[in-house]
């Protein structure tokens, strides 16, 4: 009997198609999962995509700055899924006393940018899949599905692969490692409504409670609630689709700035 596709069924299979092509052309790779919606997002398709056993790393930066739900549902979800997570830190920053009391770009780059590379280095990752998405944020739109990096870790974005017809620069040069974005073209409700079909579990802080509700989840000090009533994943779906509030208003705004963006990606920065 013909199956009529879905909207989400393409996404999912276009999603699929580039984790297992990635896989194929790099088999020293991680999954970098944030905990936030579209992290475990994108680490449903992964099980999806080996058949509910991942085969390969899956990476947390940890800043010790998280939410403490967000610590509770890594760790227990770790452990439902057989997940081999890797916890990495820039332990020297932290023992700096590097964090939120420093300038936002401080604290990203060395917590964030500096301890992946540090994790790149020590595991020898030739790619990393990421769930960055082009809608999130205007300086995302300018990345590509198969996205390099250079020697020095940078991300030129002046000089990106074309990528037509799905077809993608999939080879990295020796002193390259690639970034993989396998939900670059989903919206932000297209991951709710995914969340919705599949029952994927998702960390409390996205559903409102005393009328508040955080869209964007990562350092508690650099998050805020957005005035929302929706409690259930259901009324998320239906609140976003007529919301004209940003997903990432509830961020620390002087680095959602584009300029500060784009300077933080330009070193790294997921």
């Amino acid at each position: 009997m013909e199956r009529n596709f879905s909207h989400l069924d393409t996404l999912e299979n276009q999603s699929i198609f580039i984790i297992r092509e990635a896989y194929c052309q790099f088999r020293k790779v991680a999954l970098l999962w944030s905990i936030g919606k579209d992290s475990t997002c994108l680490l449903w398709l992964t099980r999806k995509a080996f058949f509910g056993a991942i085969p390969f790393p899956v990476v947390h930066i940890d800043t010790t700055y998280k939410f403490k739900e967000i610590y509770e549902f890594r760790d227990r979800y770790a452990r439902e899924w057989g997940l081999n997570l890797i916890v990495a830190k820039n332990e020297e920053a932290i023992a700096k006393g590097i964090g939120p009391a420093s300038s936002k770009f401080t604290c990203c780059t060395e917590l964030k940018t500096i301890a992946l590379k540090q994790a790149i280095a020590r595991y020898g990752f030739r790619a990393l899949y990421l769930a960055i998405r082009r809608d999130e944020h205007g300086i995302r739109a300018k990345e590509r599905v198969f996205s390099p990096r250079d020697e020095d870790f940078e991300w030129d974005y002046k000089n990106q692969p074309m990528e037509m017809w799905d077809q993608y620069k999939t080879k990295a040069a020796d002193e390259e490692h690639l970034r993989i974005h396998p939900i670059l073209g989903w919206r932000e409700i297209d991951v709710w409504e995914y969340i919705q079909r599949e029952n994927i579990p998702i960390v409390s802080l996205y559903l409102a409670k005393n009328k508040k509700r955080f869209r964007s989840i990562g350092c508690e000090t650099c998050c805020k609630p957005v005035d929302s009533e929706a409690d259930t994943i259901d009324k998320i779906v239906d609140e976003l689709r007529t919301s004209k509030v940003s997903e990432r208003s509830g961020r620390a705004q002087d680095k959602e700035s584009d300029y500060m963006m784009q300077k933080l990606r330009a070193l790294g920065y997921m």
